[in-house]
């Protein structure tokens, strides 16, 4: 169990699956959230799902970590994936919750070894396909 420099504690579980994630790609996304001063795996995309579905999966009004498992093909024609960091943050969901989110985010993500690309969003056109294929590149 580590604890993040804001006081939060972070479950193995978040490791772990995301060790899975990265290692044997048994997921697509994971998404986390904090509940009692501890970050913890909310929910586990299959590997088939789609883009669309992991952005479905993160709520209208409440803050959430994410990781995505991002495929896709270079201009040279070769398969690649990156793994982005996702810190989804709506305009409609609480101050407090921002803040805690906020100030946590940075001791979460060095947890998780291995994250390519960082992205911040606080409505989902802020984390569009179109931004993801971008920033992968």
């Amino acid at each position: 169990m580590a604890n993040a420099a804001s006081g939060m504690a972070v479950d193995d579980e978040c490791k772990l699956k995301f060790l899975e994630l990265k290692a044997k790609r048994n997921y697509r996304f994971i998404v986390f959230k904090i509940e009692n001063q501890r970050v913890t795996v909310e929910k586990l995309g299959n590997p088939e799902e789609s883009y669309d579905d992991f952005a479905a999966s993160l709520p209208s009004d409440k803050c959430r970590y994410a990781v995505y498992d991002f495929d896709f093909t270079t201009d040279e024609n070769v398969q690649k994936s990156k793994i982005f960091f996702i810190a989804w943050a709506p305009d409609t969901s609480r101050v407090r919750d921002k803040m805690v989110y906020a100030s946590s985010k940075d001791r979460f993500k060095r947890e998780l070894d291995g994250i390519q690309v960082e992205l911040q969003a606080t409505d989902p056109s802020e984390m569009s396909i179109d931004i993801v294929k971008s920033r992968a590149i």
